[in-house]
């Protein structure tokens, strides 16, 4: 879709060593208070359960299945419940999980609230650790949920306390960056992030794999909103002397990127590559973003970003170079599609211009000249139907298929359609038109990313004409505002989602070895992206 601000019109758019305190950075919601009748359901679609005992064991066997999303939406604080849930995991790290239901209290009919007692259970490095645990339930909507509080992860935790894990009793760097820099250090009250918080969206993958690799110290500590030690709740920390972890993370580059996106006053993440290694220099959302980690796992539709895999296609599989003439109309039927710009039309010109300009028009016309299956193996070619497994985090690239009609290529070849993709897919994409060469991300230099599908790029020559469309974008395109950036090559996107009345805004390039990816959430404009881009850039 063009960049800029979103069109009037949407066209067909779809329509987790050494101790640690970063799981441990959440804040645990709490209250003492049961839940009453009618306290509000989470969500529109009213979770619950419809008697007490199918909400308790519901939850409980989310607990053990690791699904901490789903335990949480059977509370009565969906948002409290899926951070804290899932953090302590990561920063316990145990290889299994248990939750037995030992009490439920008898719940006479009309009665809105009840509870009972469940054994909770961690294999963890240091051992098994159980314990019994209270809970209240609530009526709510018409549904049961369970009431949340800290005290359902430890009977002793309160609001504003969390659990992390110690391994060594005085300070030491956990956790290191690619230059050796520390970013985690451990001490006698866990894990802590260096002066200045980097990183926080990946603070307990972080911490989860300092859990993992710790030496003979393991100790569950409770600590206060400061990170001050409270007591030991099981094991014991050991002297200092383990090596630290090097992740893939620089300092500097995810400092910048956390400014960047800090600035923005939307939902705003940003993922930087080193195209090179595979390297991830900074992973980075604002507070506006929330705490689950999207940057790394959430697919939008990628709008006019799409273009590269389009042009891809079309230079492989078409034969069209940079100067290829192209027509592009201001507005044109394109099989039973109207498709139109905003409000612009070039008419006779090149494939180069086009690009940059970011013309609609012509790449549904490129798109429809193209198999059914044109564009899926572009994106292929580009890593967005890649997958890999890394320590401690969860990605997902993108979601690219066949068009299943006609109409959906035309849609497809701006990004539309069922395309999807995320910022680390976006970044990706970049970072393989740079490099020439698959990218496979990684966040550790110590543990390796498994490679679960992978994917080869395309020919050099392809890549060489495609280069040419991204530094056009930048030198006489929509994306001029990062021209004092240095040599930037990218391709802005502005992709309309549900009703078309929002729209998500991309800038997806590269500069020397750093590829980037930044979205906004309803932006509804790529210039935002753009000028985001330019000022992490800049502060490299």
């Amino acid at each position: 879709m063009s960049p800029g601000k979103r069109r009037g019109i949407l066209i067909g758019g779809a329509l987790l060593v050494v101790a640690v305190v970063v799981a441990a950075f959440f804040v645990l919601n709490g209250g003492d208070t049961a839940p009453t009748a009618e306290a509000g359901a989470t969500s529109v679609d009213n979770p619950g359960a419809l008697d007490p005992h199918s909400a308790i064991t519901e939850y409980l066997q989310d607990l053990t299945e690791n699904n901490p999303d789903a335990a949480a939406r059977l509370t009565d604080d969906n948002a409290a419940a899926a951070v804290a849930l899932r953090d302590a995991r990561n920063t316990l790290n145990p290889t299994s999980v248990g939750a037995k239901l030992t009490l439920l209290q008898p719940t006479p009919a009309g009665a809105k609230t009840t509870g009972g007692t469940f054994t909770f259970s961690w294999s963890l490095k240091g051992g098994l650790w159980s314990y019994d645990v209270q809970f209240q339930l609530g009526l709510a909507g018409g549904k049961w949920l369970v009431h949340w509080a800290p005290s359902l992860l430890h009977p002793k935790l309160e609001a504003g306390q969390r659990l992390v894990v110690g391994t060594v009793a005085t300070d030491t760097t956990a956790v290191a960056d690619r230059d050796g820099k520390p970013l985690l250090i451990a001490g006698s009250g866990g894990l802590r992030p260096v002066e200045g918080n980097p990183a926080p969206l990946l603070r307990s993958a972080l911490a989860g794999q300092v859990t993992a690799a710790s030496g003979s110290g393991f100790a569950v500590q409770r600590v206060d909103v400061g990170g001050k030690s409270l007591e030991t709740l099981f094991g014991k920390p050991a002297d200092a002397g383990s090596k630290p972890l090097t992740s893939s993370l620089s300092l500097s580059a995810q400092n910048s990127a956390q400014a960047a996106v800090d600035g923005y006053p939307g939902s705003a993440m940003l993922v930087a590559l080193d195209t090179g290694s595979g390297d991830l220099l900074a992973v980075a959302q604002n507070a506006a973003a929330g705490n689950s980690p999207k940057a790394l796992s959430g697919l939008y539709e990628p709008g006019s970003s799409f273009k590269i895999a389009t042009s891809v296609a079309a230079v492989q599989q078409s034969g069209l170079t940079a100067g290829s003439p192209v027509d592009c109309p201001g507005v044109a039927t394109i099989g039973t599609r109207t498709v139109r710009n905003e409000d612009f039309e070039l008419g006779a010109t090149n494939l180069q211009t086009a690009f940059a300009r970011s013309c609609n028009t012509t790449f549904g016309q490129l798109a429809l000249a193209l198999p059914a299956d044109g564009l899926k193996k572009a994106a292929d070619e580009l890593g967005l139907n890649a997958d890999y497994e890394i320590p401690g985090i969860k990605t997902e690239l993108g979601k690219v298929e066949p068009a299943a009609s006609k109409d959906e290529q035309v849609e497809d070849g701006f990004g539309q359609g069922r395309i999807q993709a995320s910022a680390l897919g976006g970044a990706v994409m970049a970072a393989t038109v740079a490099a020439g060469k698959a990218i496979t991300p990684r966040l550790w230099h110590d543990l390796p990313t498994t490679v679960v599908k992978g994917y080869s790029a395309p020919p050099a020559a392809v890549l060489g004409e495609v280069r040419k469309l991204m530094r056009a974008v930048v030198t006489s395109g929509t994306g001029r505002a990062a021209a004092g950036a240095g040599t930037v090559f990218g391709k802005t996107g502005t992709a309309q989602f549900g009703d078309g009345s929002d729209a998500t805004g991309w800038f997806v390039g590269y500069r020397g070895t750093v590829a980037f990816a930044v979205v906004l959430e309803n932006s509804n404009d790529s210039g935002p992206a753009v000028t985001l881009a330019a000022k992490f850039l800049k502060a490299l």
